[in-house]
């Protein structure tokens, strides 16, 4: 293979002897050194300590010294003098770098063709964990530390951005859904602690017309789902285009969608292709508001008590709905523990034992069976949660839980939205 890159792979366009061209794909960031862009070299060369202009998208232009060189040998990374054409590089020295601004020579600056950006689509809420089991598990669980998480994050990613909402809340925006569950992965792994609320569209407004993001969606799929994939979709305002028989029994299958639809289509798309689907995106523009989409069908198995879960009561409660917790798990008043079967939210008591007593039945010293409970990671919790809920996220859990914890305060909430409806 190594033999065949080097004999077919073309080498890299470019000259050493032309002017620099060097233009920023990625951003990394180093607490003494600053902002660095990684960069590909399309024509001339590079040298540490050199005087070079650095162009941004808008035409602006910061003449600036090289202060650190970094070339790459497989992970590695290692401190350079000089490089030419077609090497990746990261240079540090200017602080306003970005992706797709070029770097070229002072003396006939020729900057590249910036690269286009998508902006955020969606947004969703970090914020303090305030659930009983708070502070139990997690490291770094203050607004303060995950401010400072967020803003290093920020310094590398600019496809994402975030504010702060209120106290101990961070509103991040970013592509998609996908995006949004690496870096909370990210967080928890590193120790941290928080809760996220359920994804939103981001929504504009332009000329008096309340405008949302639109989605191209391409999906490949065995022949015999594609009936049932149109059928879902269709249910989430989604317009197809295109569809082209593809061979070897796959159709591929083109839409336009609101970003709205593809929030939780996920698992489902999985579970109707059987796993043999494929589904991309991308940014289409911003459309007219397209009315209500199709939401989940079920309720939640709410907890009504605190305390540990018991095998007892599990089996008795698993035929309510799928279980998320097995015997022994933490559980809280307000956890959701389930899916109900039904569309509607039911308050159910996991901890309750079965009672000891004299008195026994001809089936007492039967083994309970249980059902293996659904594991629900952090982005399938994501796509299943309402707006009534949210995820819990720590280094060694992903529980989802309700808003509001008091069943009362629940109930007056559904009756207000219910009548503004």
């Amino acid at each position: 293979l190594f033999e065949t890159i080097l004999t077919e792979v073309p080498k890299p366009k470019g000259d050493d002897e032309n002017g620099l061209q060097l233009q920023v794909f990625t951003l990394d960031y180093d607490n003494f050194i600053g902002k660095i862009g990684i960069a590909r070299i399309f024509n001339g060369t590079i040298s540490m300590g050199e005087t070079v202009v650095l162009v941004k998208a808008d035409g602006e232009k910061i003449k600036g010294r090289v202060t650190k060189l970094i070339g790459f040998k497989g992970v590695d990374r290692f401190d350079i003098k000089t490089a030419g054409t077609g090497d990746i590089v990261a240079v540090a020295g200017f602080e306003t770098i970005d992706v797709g601004d070029s770097l070229c020579d002072p003396a006939n600056p020729m900057p590249l063709d910036p690269m286009h950006i998508e902006e955020p689509t969606l947004s969703v809420t970090f914020a303090v964990n305030d659930s009983p089991l708070a502070g139990t598990e997690g490291k770094y669980v203050t607004s303060n530390k995950i401010d400072e998480r967020l803003t290093s994050e920020m310094n590398t990613n600019i496809a994402m951005n975030y504010e702060q909402i209120g106290e101990g809340k961070f509103k991040v925006n970013g592509r998609g859904e996908l995006q949004i569950c690496i870096l909370a992965e990210n967080m928890r792994r590193e120790g941290f602690e928080f809760s996220i609320g359920r994804p939103e569209v981001i929504v504009k407004e332009i000329d008096g017309v309340k405008m949302e993001p639109f989605e191209h969606l391409v999906i490949d799929t065995p022949d015999e789902f594609s009936g049932a994939i149109i059928e879902k979709l269709g249910k989430r305002k989604a317009n197809m285009t295109n569809m082209v028989p593809m061979g070897s029994g796959y159709t591929r299958l083109e839409f336009e969608i609101p970003a709205r639809g593809l929030i939780g289509i996920r698992t489902e798309f999985l579970t109707e292709t059987k796993g043999e689907g494929v589904m991309n995106h991308s940014f289409l523009e911003f459309r007219p508001h397209s009315g209500v989409v199709e939401s989940r069908k079920y309720g939640a198995l709410v907890s009504m008590e605190a305390g540990e879960a018991v095998g007892y009561s599990i089996f008795n409660l698993q035929d309510r709905g799928i279980m998320y917790i097995k015997p022994q798990d933490k559980v809280y008043n307000g956890m959701v523990v389930g899916q109900h079967a039904k569309g509607n939210d039911l308050d159910i008591n996991p901890i309750k034992a079965k009672q000891q007593s004299n008195v026994r039945s001809s089936g007492a010293d039967e083994a309970i069976k249980l059902i293996p409970p659904r594991v629900m990671s952090l982005e399938n919790a994501l796509e299943w949660i309402e707006e009534d809920e949210l995820v819990e996220v720590t280094p060694v859990s992903v529980r989802v839980r309700k808003r509001d914890l008091d069943p009362n305060v629940r109930k007056r909430t559904a009756k207000k939205v219910k009548f503004a409806d």
